[in-house]
């Protein structure tokens, strides 16, 4: 039988951390070398994309840890205890925290992904708290004089598929009047949201 067979016989077609019956996905929790259904769990689009980083963690959503983290299955108790960690700033992750109980070798497991800090993704946003994603376009709220140019790029111009500077969410870049320019992402409103 295949892994992906075998897990959603487990899990029972549903999310095994949240129990949506939405798209399911085989998520192999990092890091690993071979994948087994000890170390692979079943999870819907929505968790994984929060996982990942894709989408800013949803505390409602992630109530449904109060009862994954019981699982039996190691990967399911792994993924908990990470998202347990990121959502630190909550009581009710806390509590759960103190209450789970992890083997040595689990916990070094969890602990190997770096996120034993409540490490929380961070995420450029205009300044009405959208996400802005590479290949966006914004509209500027706001007139600017480019540094080093004589260009000004006015309010309401229209930058087009942008660039997200990397290890700075204050900052993307985006091509006005053929120069590319830094623009902070404050003076910026995603198009069409």
């Amino acid at each position: 039988m295949k892994l992906e067979e075998l897990l959603l016989q487990r899990s029972e077609n549903k999310c095994e951390l949240c129990q949506s019956g939405d798209t399911l996905s085989v998520y192999e929790v990092p890091p690993q070398s071979k994948s087994n259904e000890d170390n692979c769990i079943m999870i819907c689009d929505k968790c994984l994309a929060q996982i990942d980083n894709k989408e800013e963690l949803d505390s409602k959503h992630w109530a449904c840890l109060t009862g994954s983290m019981w699982s039996e299955v190691p990967g399911v108790q792994v993924v908990s205890w990470r998202l347990l960690n990121r959502l630190s700033n909550e009581s009710w992750a806390m509590d759960n925290l103190d209450m789970m109980y992890l083997d040595e070798e689990r916990l070094a497991w969890a602990k190997s992904a770096g996120l034993e800090n409540g490490a929380a993704a961070e995420f450029h946003k205009d300044c009405n708290g959208s996400i802005l994603q590479a290949g966006d376009s914004i509209v500027l709220i706001k007139s600017l004089d480019v540094k080093g140019s004589t260009l000004n790029a006015k309010m309401g111009t229209v930058v087009k598929n942008i660039r997200l500077v990397e290890n700075n969410t204050d900052q993307i870049e985006g091509k006005i009047e053929g120069q590319v320019i830094v623009i902070l992402t404050k003076y910026t409103r995603k198009q069409g949201a």
